[in-house]
C-alpha cells in the first residue's frame, strides 16, 4: 500500500492538536513551539502534495479509499483535483504565519493574576481547524465532507468566544459580552445553513443510494442516474445555502463583521482566508458538479446576490470607523468576486475566481496582520485613534500600504490578476454584471487609501508617538507574505497551470463552453 499522503496532512496537525492541548500548564513556549513546529511540518507534506500532483493527469490524484460505513455506503474517500490541492497549498501556509502572529495573544491577561488564557487551548485549536479545513478540500465523499464542514465550527466558536481582540474601548466585561455574542452568531448562521444542507445530503442519498462525488457525477454524466428537475433544484439549493453562508455572501454575511471585529487578527485571517474558503471551493466541487442543471437555473440569481455583495460590501466599507469591520466588510465585497467568476461558466471567470481564493487569502492575511500588529501597540481599533504612523514606524506603515494596494488589486500584486479574470470571464457572458461589478473596484481604491491617509499619514498623534516599528518576529510573519503577493503579481502562471485542468473538468460538468468572440480578430 502507496503511503497515505493527504490523509497524514490532515492527521499530523490532528495530533498535532492533541499534542499541544497535553503541555502542562507552567509550559506555554513549549506548547507554542510544538504547534508552529507541526504545521511547519503540515506545510512539508503540503508541498510534497503540491510536487505529486500532475495537473495533466487524472482529475483526482493520490486518491484513498476506504470501506467506513457501509451499510450506508458511506466511504473514506479522498481525493485532489487542481483547484483542491492550490487551497490545501494556502491553508498550509497561512497557518505557521498564523501561530506566529499569535504569539503572545494567548499570554496571561496581567502579571501575577490568577487569570490565564489557556494557551495550549488557543494553539491546539488552530491546529484543529487546520485538519478539518484540509480534509475538507480533500473529501470526495459527501458525507465524510459535510461531517468536517461542520465540525470545524466548534473550534472556531471557542477562538471567537474565549479569544477574543483586547483592544475594546468599553473595558473587558463589554469586551466578553461582544465576543460571546458573535461567537453565538457565528455558530447558529452556519448550523442552519449545516443542518439545511444534511437534509440535502440525505436527499442525495436517497436519489443516488451511495455518496461517492465520483461516482454520482460519473453516473449524471452518462445518464444512468437522472433526478428530476424538481428534486435536483431543492438538493441544489440546500448544499448552496450552506456554502453561501460560509463564503459568506449577502444577505448571508451579517455574522463576518461581528466575528473578525471581536477576534484577535490571526483568528480573523483563519475565518476569512482559510475557513471561509470552504464555502466557495465546496459551490465548484459539490453544486456543480453534482447538480449541473440547477446551477445553470439558478445562475443569474446568484449572479445578482453576487454583485450586491460587490457592490455593498465595498460601501460599508468606506464608512467604517473600525480597522477590522472594514478588512470585513471588504472581504465580503471579494467574495462576491470569486463567486461571480465561479457563476460566469467561463474558463476565465472560474479560473479567476480559484486564483483569487489563492490571492486574497495572501492579501487579506498580509493586510489584516500587519493592522493586529498596528493594534496591539495602540490598544484601539478605531481608525480615528491612529495617525502620522508612517513617521514613527516607517516599516510597519510600508507593509500597511502593499497589503492595501493588493487589497485594491493593483496591478503588480497578485489580486489584480485573479480580478481581471473574474471581470473578463464574467464581461463575456454576461457585460451588464460585469460592468456594474467594476464599481467594486473604485470603491475598494477608496477604501483602502482613505484608511492609510487616516492612519498613517499627517501629524504625529501623541498616542502613536513612541510606537516601535515591526520586530524580527512579526518581519518574519509579513516578509513572504509581501513577497508572495509580488511574485504571484507578476508571475501567476505556476498556479493557473494547476487550475486550468480542473476548471475545464468542472465547465465539462454543467455542459458550457467559452462565448465565442463577439467580433472577430481582423486579418
Amino acid at each position: 500500500m502507496s503511503f497515505p499522503l493527504l490523509t497524514a496532512t490532515a492527521v499530523l496537525p490532528a495530533i498535532g492538536a492533541v499534542a499541544t492541548a497535553a503541555v502542562p500548564a507552567a509550559r506555554r513556549t513549549a506548547a507554542k513551539w510544538l504547534a508552529l513546529l507541526v504545521s511547519l511540518a503540515t506545510l512539508a507534506l503540503a508541498i510534497t502534495v503540491l510536487v505529486r500532483f500532475d495537473p495533466d493527469g487524472g482529475r483526482y490524484q493520490l486518491t484513498e479509499s476506504h470501506s467506513w460505513i457501509a451499510a450506508f455506503g458511506v466511504r473514506y474517500e479522498l481525493g485532489v483535483d487542481g483547484i483542491g490541492v492550490a487551497l490545501l497549498a494556502l491553508t498550509a501556509l497561512l497557518i505557521p504565519f498564523i501561530i506566529l502572529a499569535g504569539w503572545h495573544d494567548a499570554d496571561p491577561l496581567e502579571t501575577g493574576s490568577k487569570r490565564w488564557r489557556p494557551t495550549q487551548g488557543f494553539f491546539a485549536l488552530i491546529l484543529a481547524v487546520e485538519a478539518m479545513v484540509i480534509i475538507s478540500f480533500e473529501a470526495t465523499d459527501v458525507f465524510l465532507f459535510y461531517i468536517f464542514f461542520e465540525a470545524m465550527l466548534i473550534p472556531m466558536y471557542f477562538l471567537i468566544g474565549g479569544f477574543g481582540d483586547r483592544a475594546h474601548e468599553h473595558g473587558e466585561a463589554a469586551a466578553s459580552t461582544q465576543r460571546s455574542y458573535a461567537a453565538v452568531k457565528f455558530l447558529l448562521y452556519n448550523l442552519v445553513g449545516g443542518l439545511i444542507m444534511l437534509a440535502a445530503v440525505i436527499g442525495l442519498y436517497v436519489v443516488a443510494g451511495n455518496f461517492s462525488l465520483q461516482e454520482i457525477a460519473q453516473a449524471r454524466a452518462n445518464g444512468s442516474l437522472h433526478m428530476a428537475t424538481s428534486t435536483e433544484r431543492w438538493l441544489f439549493l440546500g448544499f448552496f445555502f450552506a456554502f453561501a453562508v460560509k463564503a459568506p455572501l449577502w444577505p448571508l454575511h451579517t455574522w463576518l463583521p461581528n466575528a473578525m471585529q471581536e477576534s484577535t487578527a490571526p483568528v480573523a485571517v483563519l475565518i476569512t482566508a482559510v475557513v471561509d474558503k470552504v464555502g466557495t471551493f465546496a459551490m465548484l466541487r459539490f453544486c456543480l458538479q453534482l447538480f449541473p442543471e440547477a446551477s445553470k437555473w439558478a445562475t443569474p440569481a446568484i449572479l445578482v446576490l453576487a454583485l450586491i455583495s460587490i457592490v455593498y460590501g465595498a460601501l460599508l466599507a468606506v464608512g467604517q470607523r473600525d480597522i477590522k469591520r472594514l478588512v470585513a466588510y471588504a472581504s465580503i465585497s471579494h467574495f462576491g468576486f470569486i463567486i461571480m467568476g465561479i457563476f460566469a461558466m467561463t474558463s476565465q471567470g472560474q479560473s479567476g475566481a480559484t486564483l483569487y481564493m489563492v490571492n486574497h487569502g495572501i492579501s487579506t492575511a498580509a493586510l489584516m496582520l500587519v493592522a493586529g500588529f498596528l493594534i496591539s501597540r495602540r490598544g484601539s481599533r478605531l481608525i480615528a485613534d491612529y495617525g502620522g504612523v508612517q513617521k514613527v514606524a516607517p516599516v510597519l506603515a510600508g507593509t500597511f500600504l502593499i497589503g492595501g494596494l493588493a487589497t485594491l488589486s493593483l496591478p503588480g500584486l497578485a489580486p489584480f490578476v485573479s480580478e481581471f479574470l473574474v471581470l473578463v470571464g464574467t464581461f463575456t457572458r454576461y457585460p451588464a454584471i460585469g460592468i456594474i461589478a467594476t464599481f467594486g473596484i473604485v470603491l475598494a481604491a477608496l477604501y483602502t487609501l482613505v484608511l492609510y491617509q487616516r492612519t498613517m499619514t499627517g501629524p504625529v498623534k501623541p498616542e502613536v508617538s513612541a510606537m516601535p516599528d515591526l520586530r524580527v518576529r512579526e518581519l518574519v510573519v509579513v516578509a513572504p507574505l509581501i513577497v508572495l503577493l509580488i511574485f504571484l503579481g507578476v508571475y501567476p502562471k505556476p498556479v493557473t497551470d494547476i487550475v486550468n485542468p480542473a476548471v475545464k473538468s468542472t465547465l465539462s460538468d454543467v455542459h458550457k463552453k467559452d462565448p465565442k468572440p463577439s467580433v472577430e480578430a481582423a486579418k
